[in-house]
């Protein structure tokens, strides 16, 4: 008996992972996030000929979302710090999934922008929660490996569903498109309610709860209400005041000018400009999400690696962002090539490129003063997703019915700028203070 008793004293002891499952839950939102964002662009090409839309018209279209997405950022985010994760994600994953159904049940150009309108509004806050319940439920050695999974997911759902929802349009119509993916997201909001709790009410026990808290994760966050109802003027001042931070929201903005590109025009690309069938071009647009999907993966799993070998946070979560920046220029070379087969080369380069840039938002986590969390992540998500509104809109402008070379010039000016935000404003990783407080130094 006594030979046993340390044994199972450790076993008692031993920290739970009950923080995987989170990491999971959070896998399959973003994955169903990121197929209602992108299942216009699939149905897009046959949307188009059915309603007679030109180019600018089309454009217009993608970047509806982005106009409500982009502009409710801060009051998603002003939101996030206030309800809880457990309640605000199933309603406002209901709402947008029922706004993408109904999206296949009527028709024409103004209800479908309208639609498209709502659900950029009801998925403004799903990022900041995101951040949030990773800094709440991960300590910082696994926080980049975790929002390098869970934002793998939208690059999974889009390699493994796009061949899929390409088929249900090519077998079906385009309005099943919509049907399918808003009736997946209305039943998912039921699990995470079901299933989602903050670390102190879930099964993780205290010795779970005491690594996160150790190892940086703000386990009691959500236990310490604010005491304001409103944003104040020193709030703000925190958040639109400090170089560092507007060097993470203006490379925010570049490295999701690649994402949106792939989100909107991609699959047009494709069909108009190499004149492929929805499924070939199905097949043949998962590739580069498969490649971003690699890139997401090795990111984290790199940056936490780096950081445990005793790298500087800075140089651990940097050096992947500015990488694959790089490697997002790569794009451009898909102008100077005839054979497909390179074209898919170059922006499945260039997509890994923008994976493994993605863990910028363990930045986020790094450098925003601990009780503005939420709001410097609805700051950054706004802005950054103000490439949602511009990428649709300035390449459909300047594209021209026989080439789209102008798209690809104008997405590697913009990833270059990435690059030097992140290089000459960011510079040292440290915690951005509360107004009136010093920066705790990385």
């Amino acid at each position: 008996m006594t030979q046993t008793s340390p044994a199972r004293a450790a076993q008692a002891t031993r920290a739970s992972r009950a923080r995987a499952l989170i990491a999971v839950m959070l896998f399959v939102t973003v994955v169903i996030n990121y197929l209602d964002r992108s299942n216009l662009s699939i149905a897009l090409p046959e949307i188009a000929r059915e309603l007679d839309l030109n180019t600018a018209q089309q454009g217009l279209l993608l970047s509806a979302f982005g106009w409500t997405y982009a502009a409710l950022q801060i009051p998603g985010g002003w939101l996030v710090d206030r309800v809880p994760a457990r309640v605000l994600y199933p309603v406002c994953l209901t709402l947008w999934s029922l706004a993408t159904l109904f999206m296949g049940i009527v028709g024409g150009f103004v209800a479908l922008i309208v639609l498209r309108l709502l659900v950029g509004v009801f998925e403004a806050p799903a990022y900041p929660i995101n951040s949030k319940v990773a800094t709440v439920w991960f300590p910082e050695r696994e926080r980049a490996t975790a929002i390098g999974f869970y934002t793998s997911g939208q690059f999974i759902g889009l390699a493994l569903l796009t061949p899929v929802l390409s088929w249900l349009q090519a077998t079906v119509s385009w309005h099943w498109v919509f049907i399918a993916t808003g009736l997946v997201g209305i039943v998912w909001a039921l699990v995470w309610y079901g299933w989602f709790r903050e670390p102190r009410d879930s099964r993780a026990n205290a010795a779970e709860i005491e690594l996160i808290r150790e190892g940086g994760g703000l386990v009691d966050a959500v236990r310490e209400r604010p005491q304001r109802a409103r944003i104040s003027r020193a709030d703000l001042a925190a958040v639109l005041g400090r170089r560092k931070l507007w060097g993470l929201y203006l490379g925010q903005f570049c490295l999701t000018s690649t994402l949106w590109f792939f989100l909107t025009w991609f699959p047009t690309y494709l069909v108009e400009y190499r004149n492929m069938d929805y499924i070939k071009s199905g097949f043949l647009a998962s590739l580069p999400f498969v490649a971003a999907l690699v890139g997401v993966l090795s990111s984290g799993v790199l940056s936490d690696f780096l950081l445990r070998r005793g790298v500087s946070l800075g140089a651990a979560r940097k050096g992947p962002i500015i990488t694959g920046l790089l490697l997002s220029t790569l794009m451009v070379g898909a102008s100077f090539t005839d054979s497909t087969a390179l074209v898919i080369v170059f922006l499945s380069v260039a997509f890994f490129g923008n994976g493994l840039a993605s863990i910028t938002w363990s930045l986020v986590s790094a450098m925003a003063p601990q009780r503005l969390l939420g709001l410097t992540g609805g700051m950054f998500n706004f802005i950054g997703n103000l490439s949602s509104i511009a990428t649709p809109i300035v390449i459909g402008m300047i594209i021209t019915d026989e080439s789209f070379a102008p798209g690809f010039a104008y997405m590697t000016v913009i990833t270059v700028v990435g690059v030097l935000s992140y290089v000459f404003l960011v510079g040292r990783v440290e915690r951005v203070a509360d107004p009136g407080e010093s920066p705790a130094k990385s």
